[in-house]
């Protein structure tokens, strides 16, 4: 296991009925608020006016329109907002896009130059306007973390910052309840991403780790289980709160300590999203099963490990490249169940782009782990995906 420092500041407020907890949580956070959500699915399930009611006394300033892919114009639009209202606090109600897009909202309103500095690596961010989050949709983890990923539609990239401890929310409201009217889709691409979080640090070495495979083993287990609980009756507050809670856990840096970590499907993630504007969750559905297929050359034990201890695959006769192999093939039969997309066509992404998004990934940093990934493999998992 590699040496780690862990440090997590983020306050969980967990539970049904926490939503109305909020005015206690805010209280103390100053007088002028700016209320960040997306496209107005919370006025229509009535959370907005649950939220406005508990703000009363606070000059409450909003940004609406927040895209599945937080797009850097919009988080142009709310640094100037907290620079112009002189913003104590910012309150993000919604998925993880709405969060990251606070987050990237909290940075550049305290720096002097453009907040995309931070997302290419021109800059660090080392303040923060406060933030805090209510949390309407089990996937990204950002609610517990110091992660956030923005999109730049005139540049054509989608970049990330990870770990970055300024951007940790104050507090997070995490009431299972506000889940309960997300589609099927949604809920789809939400366990696909909690997964990809989990893949990502698990296929990847020191693998003499089993505090954390074991916690992702089981998180990955109760994601498969919950999710079809929750497709059948969205209102199953059991399913919804373990959904919820592996989303958080699946990606607010425990699992990951030990271990170098993989990133990969990320990577190739956000370069499709960036062209094609797809949802992430369902970006890492379809590249993760390939990837997997081509990484498990180099490690078939690891491979058999979770399609053993994830999936029950049967081990019996076969060899650990075959075990592997069958728990990947499931992993895909099980994702495409939930209804989330396992081809690019799925997408409407056909072959016209490969060549040159294999270029654009290749040049953000290397892929792979247990392997490096070069151009030629990476051309071969898209054409994979297809």
């Amino acid at each position: 296991m590699k040496n780690f420092t862990y440090h997590n500041p983020t306050r969980i407020v967990f539970g049904k009925g926490t939503t109305d907890k909020l005015e206690k949580e805010i209280k103390d956070k100053g007088n002028n608020i700016l209320l960040v959500y997306g496209g107005g699915s919370i006025k229509k399930n009535g959370l907005y006016d649950r939220v406005i009611k508990q703000l009363v006394g606070k000059n409450v300033f909003e940004l609406s329109g927040v895209e599945p892919n937080p797009r850097l114009t919009t988080a142009h639009q709310g640094i100037n907002i907290v620079k112009e209202q002189k913003i104590d606090f910012i309150l993000a109600v919604g998925g993880g896009s709405v969060i990251d897009c606070a987050k990237a909202i909290s940075i550049g309103a305290k720096y002097d130059g453009d907040v995309w500095d931070f997302y290419t690596a021109k800059a660090y961010p080392t303040s923060a306007v406060p933030l805090g989050a209510i949390l309407t949709l089990a996937a990204t983890g950002t609610e517990m973390n110091g992660n956030s990923v923005i999109t730049n539609l005139e540049t054509k990239q989608k970049n990330g910052l990870a770990g970055v401890f300024v951007m940790h929310p104050a507090f997070s409201i995490l009431d299972p309840v506000n889940t309960y009217t997300v589609p099927p889709n949604q809920i789809a691409n939400g366990c696909a991403d909690t997964l990809s979080h989990l893949y990502e640090c698990y296929f990847s070495y020191p693998d003499n780790t089993p505090i954390q495979d074991g916690l992702a083993e089981t998180i990955m287990k109760t994601v498969f289980d919950q999710a079809f609980v929750a497709l059948k009756n969205p209102e199953d507050y059991d399913a919804r709160a373990n959904l919820m809670w592996c989303g958080t856990l699946a990606l607010n840096d425990i699992i990951p300590l030990g271990k170098e970590g993989d990133w990969g499907c990320h990577a190739i993630e956000h370069v499709l999203s960036a062209h094609y504007d797809i949802a992430h969750g369902a970006g890492l559905a379809i590249v993760t099963p390939p990837y997997m297929k081509y990484l498990c050359q180099f490690n078939p034990k690891k491979y058999k490990q979770y399609a053993v201890n994830v999936l029950g695959i049967d081990p019996t006769g076969k060899t650990d490249y075959e075990a592997g192999l069958e728990g990947i093939q499931k992993t895909k039969e099980l994702l495409k169940k939930m209804g989330a997309p396992v081809s690019l066509a799925e997408v409407g992404i056909g072959p016209e782009k490969l060549e040159l998004m294999v270029s654009e990934i290749v040049t953000n940093g290397n892929l792979g782990n247990y392997a490096k990934i070069g151009s030629k493999e990476l051309l071969g998992i898209l054409k994979e995906a297809l």
